[in-house]
């Protein structure tokens, strides 16, 4: 399977965190690519022109992290990441998971328009998005995961290191000592600390 990557996307370390634990990284062929040059060849596998994309063996392109990963959980033969359709603890973990996908979508917008100049417009969006992380941040501090059993825990400990890694200047642990436990063990297991983001 072809995966079009980029090492410091938060999106395309969810996908691979995924593949890892189900045991099926290698499977994957990672295709280094620029979204943002919307490249031929990432266009005829996602009119998006946005990373991840996965295009499988049989040529089907799939894109958007959440697709691909419950594309990927039934490839393989480790537990599930996905829980069942209809239960309690799948509600949780897509609950989770759609928490920590919006402090990504809040934060890789803040990213994107750093480097624009600085009007009333702009700070008014920039503030939004980093309150926005904040409340789903102090929501997910109440309930942290164990372990990173789920989508809902994956999804999270991508978020949070995607906040090291673009917002190291804005602390998250103190307010959310839990939070930040929980991630100090998951980052050590191979999913995470193979995957770390560079760039």
């Amino acid at each position: 399977m072809k995966l079009h990557y980029s090492p410091a996307s938060p999106y395309v370390r969810k996908v691979m965190v995924c593949a890892i634990a189900r045991g099926i990284g290698g499977l994957l062929e990672k295709v280094a690519t620029n979204p943002h040059q919307s490249p031929a060849d990432l266009l005829a596998d996602n009119p998006l022109s946005k990373v991840p994309a996965l295009v499988t063996k049989d040529g089907t392109a799939i894109y958007d992290s959440p697709v691909i990963c419950e594309y990927l959980d039934t490839i393989g033969s480790a537990a599930p990441l996905f829980p069942p359709t209809g239960s309690a603890p799948r509600l949780k973990a897509m609950i989770r998971q759609a928490a920590a996908d919006g402090i990504l979508d809040a934060a890789v917008g803040r990213r994107l328009h750093m480097n624009h100049p600085q009007d009333d417009g702009r700070k008014a969006f920039d503030a939004r998005q980093k309150a926005a992380v904040e409340r789903a941040l102090a929501v997910l501090e109440k309930d942290p995961p164990r372990g990173l059993g789920d989508i809902g825990a994956i999804s999270i400990a991508c978020a949070l290191g995607y906040l090291d890694f673009r917002f190291p200047h804005e602390p998250w642990r103190d307010a959310c000592p839990k939070l930040a436990a929980w991630f100090a063990e998951v980052s050590k297991l191979p999913a995470l600390a193979e995957t770390v983001p560079v760039g």
